[in-house]
């Protein structure tokens, strides 16, 4: 075994809403000899981009310096992992460094596979389509529907787990809702593709979803994903898994979200699940340690648990992830359990918003136990517009929420 030249008590990979929450966890319990591989210089607020591509909320808002969140006391390695080896407990990034570690908490976030739709990527480029998956799109997506006074909107969702499952639907309701206040949505076909059978997968928030849909007269697509596009020609090819057929729709308004999988880098390596081709990285679902490399643990969109790919699931594994990384430097079991929390703030509406929260068993969980939150709610989209950026900025990111 070669001997690295860098070494970390504690080792992340990864400086999105993951890796700095857990930094700062184990900061505060006074961990110390962290170390955080990241090479954005910026980091994003992303949950902010559907308000962005629906006209509610500023872009710049949602960025800041990565040195600005970076826990004091842990040190930012501005690289890329490139390679992970549990065998010699070492990462090796894209500079050729080799960092070893005692414990590595693995989380790098998720990859927009955008090629894996025919034509996406390069329609992204034409006038009529845009996602508000990237920073630099989000605001396309407002000139977009501002604009709009007639014709087709399309709004997809792929198949296969991606972060903010419900982002998809969202800005569909928000650009409806702008329509119908200006009077034109009337002159508007909205369609919303979706690879599910239902509008959302607890009972008690698809039914509200339901009516949310009707007033908007939107035509949904269920089980049934976006398979090519034609962005010169602006038309769609959608294929309806249940009944076996495609059909051609054209477009004025073209929103895409690329299918999701865990970074190339990873899916390639020794801890990715085997049993998933997305190739997320293979951890217990409670206690977020990796099932075949105990050194190892991995939370956030890059983690095989079987949970939507939320911010408010970071929020609930970040302390877990810290505890039983705590725990198993001392050489004891892991103590700390994750339920599969997550949380999905559904804006329906330029007022309203419904605030769907759920864990491993699919039913909801509410945090409001004296409010019906199964309901789109004006209280909910306050949370959801400001509430829920400075519990993320304050608090979350220092380790306190």
């Amino acid at each position: 075994m070669t001997t690295p030249a860098t070494h970390h008590r504690v080792l992340i990979v990864g400086g999105g809403s993951a890796g700095v929450s857990v930094a700062a966890r184990l900061r505060n319990a006074r961990v110390g000899d962290i170390g955080l591989i990241e090479p954005s210089g910026t980091h994003y607020y992303q949950p902010l981009w559907t308000l962005v591509g629906g006209g509610c909320a500023p872009v710049g808002k949602s960025a800041r310096p990565q040195a600005s969140v970076v826990p004091r006391g842990v040190a930012w390695l501005k690289d890329r992992a490139v390679e992970i080896d549990p065998g010699d407990r070492t990462v090796t990034t894209a500079s050729g460094a080799r960092v070893g570690y005692d414990r590595l908490v693995v989380c790098p976030g998720i990859q927009l596979d955008w090629e894996r739709v025919a034509g996406m990527a390069e329609a992204l480029r034409t006038p009529a389509v845009s996602s508000n998956y990237t920073y630099e799109l989000a605001p396309k997506t407002w000139e977009l529907i501002r604009d709009l006074r007639s014709g087709t909107a399309v709004f997809t969702m792929p198949a296969g787990p991606i972060k903010c499952a419900g982002a998809p639907q969202k800005i569909a309701y928000l650009a409806a809702d702008h329509w119908r206040r200006r009077g034109v949505l009337g002159a508007i076909r909205v369609v919303l593709v979706l690879p599910t059978p239902g509008l959302f997968g607890v009972r008690e928030f698809a039914e509200e979803l339901e009516r949310v849909v009707a007033r908007y007269g939107i035509e949904v697509r269920t089980n049934s994903e976006l398979v090519e596009v034609d962005g010169e020609g602006r038309q769609v090819v959608v294929a309806d898994h249940a009944a076996g057929t495609r059909e051609t729709i054209g477009y004025d308004l073209l929103h895409v979200v690329p299918p999701q999988s865990a970074p190339d880098w990873i899916k390639a390596g020794p801890l990715a699940d085997p049993g998933n081709p997305a190739g997320y990285v293979e951890v217990d679902k409670h206690t977020m340690r990796h099932v075949r490399h105990p050194e190892v643990f991995a939370l956030g969109d890059a983690g095989s648990t079987p949970n939507s790919k939320t911010g408010a699931a970071v929020r609930r594994q970040a302390p877990v992830v810290a505890r039983n990384v705590i725990a198993t430097l001392g050489n004891q079991p892991p103590p700390a359990s994750y339920d599969g929390y997550a949380s999905c703030p559904l804006t329906t509406a330029r007022d309203k918003t419904l605030l769907a929260e759920f864990d491993y068993t699919m039913r909801p969980t509410p945090s409001f136990p004296f409010i019906d939150t199964t309901r789109e709610r004006r209280d909910m989209w306050y949370l959801k517009r400001y509430g829920l950026s400075a519990l993320y900025w304050n608090l979350m990111l220092k380790g306190r929420a």
